[in-house]
């Protein structure tokens, strides 16, 4: 096998486990919403368990692009890919602690009706777990524009981090008793805003892999 077969498969070794690891934080998000809305403390038990599996998953990558980077000295656009493959891991486990985070906050509210209704946190949730999926499928395509269209979704996060707000604040000036519950539920949603911050870093190396640059400057 010459070096560049080599590189090339063992680049797509190295995709296969992004879009493993895309798929365990897409998991994780989806799952501790579903914890919250259901009041399910086993399958928030689980979301905690599992994030050990992306942390191991995130020491595999990172392992195997440092072994690229040291064996097959890679230069420009090769060089790029696997410097930003580095940076997007690190993005993608601390995803994983957030929903990990969502889960154990969902296991602190009691049985019965919630305060508010729940409809635009898992809005929420969708929009930033589609983020994070596109992301690494833009990453595995080198599709600059996607990554430019996925990154003008935040706003959508955003602005429903908001509402989420000013509904809060709705609750706690009719009944201040809910103090507790509403600050878990500001946290959930800060966490969720977190996830779409996140998933914006993710196709910024995006862009580096391919452009070279980051943030409007060259850099290799």
């Amino acid at each position: 096998m010459s070096a560049r077969s080599e590189f090339d498969h063992e680049l797509e070794h190295l995709h296969l486990d992004l879009i493993r690891l895309g798929g365990l934080i897409e998991e994780a998000i989806d799952r501790s919403i579903t914890a919250l809305e259901k009041h399910d403390k086993k399958l928030a038990q689980n979301v905690i368990d599992s994030d050990r599996q992306i942390d191991d998953l995130e020491h595999a990558i990172e392992a195997r692009c440092l072994s690229l980077l040291l064996r097959q000295q890679p230069v420009a656009k090769d060089l790029r890919a696997i410097s930003a493959a580095l940076k997007m891991v690190t993005d993608m486990e601390r995803i994983g602690d957030q929903a990990a985070d969502i889960a154990d906050i969902s296991r602190r509210f009691r049985s019965g009706p919630y305060v508010k209704n729940l409809e635009h946190i898992p809005m929420m949730a969708r929009i930033a777990s589609s983020m994070v999926k596109d992301s690494v499928n833009s990453f595995i395509k080198s599709d600059v524009q996607a990554a430019q269209k996925i990154i003008r979704r935040d706003d959508e996060v955003d602005k429903l981090f908001e509402t989420i707000q000013q509904e809060l604040i709705f609750v706690l000036t009719h009944d201040p008793e809910a103090a507790d519950q509403a600050v878990d539920f500001l946290m959930v949603a800060k966490y969720l805003e977190r996830i779409g911050d996140h998933a914006v870093n993710l196709c910024g190396w995006v862009i580096f892999s391919v452009t070279g640059k980051r943030r409007d400057s060259k850099i290799v």
